[in-house]
């Protein structure tokens, strides 16, 4: 799995001119499954960024999780995050998991999320949408499971 990461003060996304997610303070996450992604990736993403201190402490530092603070987390599937440019011009999605496959994870994930008690919203999987965030610091972190997880 692979996941862009953005500290937001707020979020949204739109489909056909209706939010159909938003979010305030919090993380607004970009998320790829990978062909090969189990549950095992699933976890450890979710463990990863519901713990993620990228949020300030009282002296600036960055020391506080979502779980800290009580953000939410935006999640919106983005199969091009697996996109393979090193060739030609045109990427590669040869990488990405089948859409059913995907899903499936992509679910699990956000039911992860909101069983460790981070309010979620998401987007519309397999659907065109139009994402607006206000991204605060800016703070921007990609993040992807290890190899190790699947084995």
């Amino acid at each position: 799995m692979k996941a862009v990461v953005q500290r937001v003060s707020e979020a949204s996304v739109t489909v056909a001119g209706e939010i159909v997610g938003q979010i305030g303070p919090g993380l607004m996450v970009l998320l790829g499954v990978a062909a090969g992604d189990s549950e095992r990736e699933a976890r450890w993403m979710a463990d990863k960024l519901t713990g993620l201190r990228i949020f300030e402490d009282d002296d600036g530092k960055m020391n506080h999780s979502l779980l800290d603070t009580g953000g939410a987390m935006l999640v919106v599937s983005q199969f091009t995050l697996l996109g393979d440019c090193r060739k030609g011009k045109r990427p590669s999605f040869v990488g990405a998991a089948a859409p059913e496959a995907a899903n499936a994870l992509y679910e699990r994930f956000v039911a992860m999320v909101g069983e460790a008690g981070v309010p979620t919203a998401t987007g519309r999987f397999r659907t065109e949408m139009q994402v607006a965030l206000v991204n605060e610091g800016p703070v921007t972190i990609v993040v992807e499971s290890p190899v190790s997880v699947s084995g």
